[in-house]
């Protein structure tokens, strides 16, 4: 039995002398205590739904020792529970990867495989290469779905694809979320996407058409819908502080979930990159595409967009229920992880003061 002392923080609110006892692996009780701690904070493991890569490793090219490296790098930083994002690639490349990463799924080193793309807008494509873009096909997501047994957690979608809405409906039916992002459609046929079942939407206003007033697009649909946890950059450039603000004001915490959409590049230097095959540059921090502007991925850890976050105007609680629980139970996982709450895996975060990660539970094991 172990016991953690701090500020814990709660999707209720903050036990100022909080004590968290674990057994088994698991949080068992959640209380008050008059046993003295050195003011940290004791926050749930961040739950990253939307990552390449970091600590100069690659999820990308499905590699699974890279892969491992690079959730070690996150775990490091706080993150206890993410998904491997791929980009658009060939379909031999999305196979592999899911037969590379099934085995990292099942020994939980990672949660699920996320595929962003290749059924992406042209015009919208940002970073992804526009090489291996198509329409989406009902035949390569069922291949994919079987090949990795439960690996395959979340499939992004430009809605307006032709074929685009069955793919989402054959998602929803195997279990697998469906996602809308990079994206022209109009306000119109992203609604149509979230009637058919997509529930999440990948790093709202960017990769999308902007919203204009009389002709709201992709982000006042997804912001207003109901059932959209809407994936938010906070690093930034991807965001103004303003516009995150704003948007999480809209959504609320139960429907924003902070993402890092870090890429290899994530914890290391300024320099020369690689993303999908595309020549990245990163300098001050940002990543884009060698010689233009379009941003490519992020330098970010949950760690930091936490910190983001609330330098925006966040609440501690509302900030640490866009980390970790909202992204859990966007990806079906927040009867297991996500909060601090009796019940869950003891995956906690220990904060200093000034909000650095001083050490890093998961499982009840302080790694």
């Amino acid at each position: 039995m172990v016991r953690v002392a701090g500020r814990v923080v709660t999707p209720e609110g903050v036990i100022e002398d909080g004590e968290i006892v674990i057994d088994g692996g698991l949080i068992s009780r959640v209380d008050s205590t008059s046993a003295a701690h050195d003011g940290h904070w004791i926050v749930p493991g961040f739950v990253d739904i939307h990552v390449h890569g970091g600590g100069g490793y690659t999820f990308t090219t499905g590699d699974a020792d890279e892969a491992r490296k690079a959730a070690a790098f996150h775990l490091g930083h706080g993150t206890t529970t993410m998904l491997a994002s791929l980009v658009s690639s060939p379909f031999e490349l999305m196979r592999s990867a899911t037969e590379r990463f099934a085995p990292l799924v099942d020994d939980g080193t990672l949660a699920g495989i996320h595929f962003e793309g290749p059924y992406l807008s042209e015009l919208r494509c940002g970073a992804q290469n526009p090489e291996y873009l198509r329409d989406p096909s009902t035949e390569e997501l069922t291949e994919l779905v079987r090949a990795g047994g439960r690996a395959v957690r979340m499939v992004t979608i430009a809605p307006e694809r032709a074929g685009a809405i069955e793919a989402i409906k054959l998602l929803v039916r195997l279990g697998v979320v469906a996602a809308l992002g990079h994206t022209d459609a109009t306000y119109e046929q992203t609604l149509a996407g979230v009637a058919a079942g997509a529930t999440v939407g990948t790093h709202v206003f960017n990769g999308m058409r902007p919203p204009h007033h009389r002709a709201p697009g992709p982000v006042f649909a997804m912001l207003g819908a109901p059932s959209m946890v809407c994936e938010f950059i906070a690093d930034g450039t991807h965001l103004h502080d303003g516009t995150l603000a704003f948007a999480t004001g809209v959504t609320g915490p139960a429907r924003a979930a902070l993402i890092t959409d870090a890429m290899s590049a994530a914890g290391m230097t300024d320099g020369d990159y690689e993303l999908g095959g595309l020549a990245v540059t990163v300098a001050d921090g940002v990543a884009r595409l060698a010689g233009k502007d379009s941003i490519a991925g992020s330098t970010l850890t949950m760690d930091a967009a936490l910190r983001r976050a609330l330098g925006a105007g966040v609440s501690m609680v509302d900030a640490c229920r866009m980390a970790s629980t909202t992204p859990a139970g966007a990806i079906g996982m927040d009867a297991t992880v996500g909060a601090v709450r009796a019940g869950l895996r003891a995956d906690l975060v220990e904060l200093s003061e000034d909000l650095r990660v001083v050490r890093v539970m998961r499982g009840g094991e302080w790694v």
